[in-house]
């Protein structure tokens, strides 16, 4: 009985390993209509043993036409204090070489970045904690907020936000802060365009007073749009910082700056390249400081 229980959790690691890249699409494409099978409303077998690369059955994201959901009328998830999930909660991981480590709870946890969404390829299929996800729920997937969790996702350009279900790891593709659920997405106006820049804030309804207070939107009404830099490395000694930023000026791939900002308590010297004017310029230098050598760079939003 023993070796037969060992043999289980053996076989159900391997498959939250498979899992483990469920949520990295990019932006996806817009088809006419989700694939028989793959709608919210009938049941889809998930093969977890099976590679990722023949598990799906679609080889690119997509988002089906949606012109006759009304996404209004979808209730929110309302937080309630959860059991750890057994599955998704593995820390330290690391996938693609990266390394992570997963909160012991979304209290406090507040972070400014690119968002993007995933639709029809996973819709049915089972997230890093074996639920099934469901792209016309409010959801999401995150590389360091336990599952499940909750967080309220604000579109830093229009001010919408959303209160999402945490149940999947991602995204893993570079640069982005959390993978939307396609509901969630149109929600908060990511969608048609695929990414947006959001504040992310932890809800943990077992400590309600670390719940941060509602975002402001940095929009034309506020004066500005938000602004995107990419933080090439922090620095406690003010030379170093500046090394690095001569080194980036002759590169050329932006505007470089040296900022003073203060991470647990100490003051650090950020080097960044910005503003950038938008997403695909962010990405587009980061590869190329990659291509160079340069360690990974992270996105900062202001």
């Amino acid at each position: 009985m023993k070796r037969a229980l060992r043999l289980a959790l053996s076989l159900a690691l391997l498959a939250l390993t498979a899992l483990t890249l469920t949520a990295c699409s990019s932006n996806p494409a817009r088809h006419g209509s989700s694939q028989p099978g793959r709608t919210s409303n009938t049941p889809w077998r998930d093969d977890t043993s099976r590679s990722q690369s023949d598990r799906y059955h679609q080889r690119d994201d997509s988002t089906p036409d949606i012109k006759d959901i009304d996404f209004s009328r979808i209730p929110e998830p309302v937080p309630v204090a959860e059991p750890r999930s057994r599955y998704g909660n593995k820390s330290p991981y690391t996938v693609n070489g990266q390394t992570y480590r997963v909160l012991p709870t979304a209290a406090g946890y507040s972070e400014r970045g690119i968002a993007s969404y995933y639709g029809s390829k996973f819709n049915g299929y089972k997230t890093s904690d074996f639920e099934t996800y469901d792209m016309y729920k409010f959801s999401a997937a995150s590389k360091v907020l336990p599952l499940p969790s909750f967080a309220r996702v604000t579109n830093l350009q229009n001010g919408k936000s959303v209160i999402v279900r945490i149940n999947d790891r991602g995204p893993f593709m570079p640069n982005r802060v959390i993978d939307l659920s396609l509901a969630a997405a149109v929600r908060i106006g990511i969608w048609p365009k695929g990414t947006g820049l959001v504040d992310v804030q932890g809800i943990d309804p077992s400590h309600p007073s670390a719940e941060p207070a509602p975002v402001t939107a940095v929009t034309p009404r506020t004066g500005r749009q938000p602004l995107l830099y990419v933080q090439v490395g922090a620095f406690a000694d003010a030379a170093n910082a500046e090394r690095l930023a001569a080194r980036l000026r002759g590169l050329k791939l932006g505007p470089v700056r040296v900022i003073a900002g203060s991470v647990n308590g100490r003051t650090l010297q950020r080097v960044q390249i910005g503003p950038l004017p938008d997403v695909d310029t962010v990405d587009r230098t980061t590869a190329k400081l990659d291509a160079l050598g340069l360690p990974h760079a992270s996105v900062a939003v202001e």
